[in-house]
């Protein structure tokens, strides 16, 4: 198992840029693909992003395409999502997530979780 914090939300004018991240703890961070998932008011959570083991791919919705950025660090246990360019659309509860060996959009398919951080985008 993995300990997940998720910390960097908050509120932020439309346009505007935040920088998410996660501390791990507990076995092996780079064991581990890493991911963001969102879950917006009143709507089922999804998949944002995804980054394999050393970082060497990785995997965006097509929502946040071209405006979001995962990033790893193994040596500091820690995972990025740097969001440029926000919209109002964006507001969720953040979550990071951690999985053995699986790196698709599936939220089932991750088994440690984060409590999550809320983005809010005002427009």
């Amino acid at each position: 198992q993995v300990q997940l914090v998720e910390s960097g939300g908050g509120l932020v004018q439309a346009g505007g840029s935040l920088r998410l991240s996660c501390a791990a703890s507990g076995r092996t961070f780079s064991s581990y693909v890493m991911a963001w998932f969102r879950q917006p008011p009143g709507k089922e959570r999804e998949f944002v992003a995804s980054i394999t083991w050393s970082g060497g791919s990785t995997y965006y919705a097509d929502s946040v395409k071209g405006r979001f950025t995962i990033s790893r660090d193994n040596a500091k246990n820690t995972v990025y999502l740097q969001m440029n360019s926000l919209k109002p659309e964006d507001t969720a509860v953040y979550y990071c997530a951690a999985s053995i060996s699986y790196f698709g959009t599936m939220s089932v398919a991750y088994d440690n979780w984060g409590q999550g951080t809320q983005v809010t985008v005002a427009s």
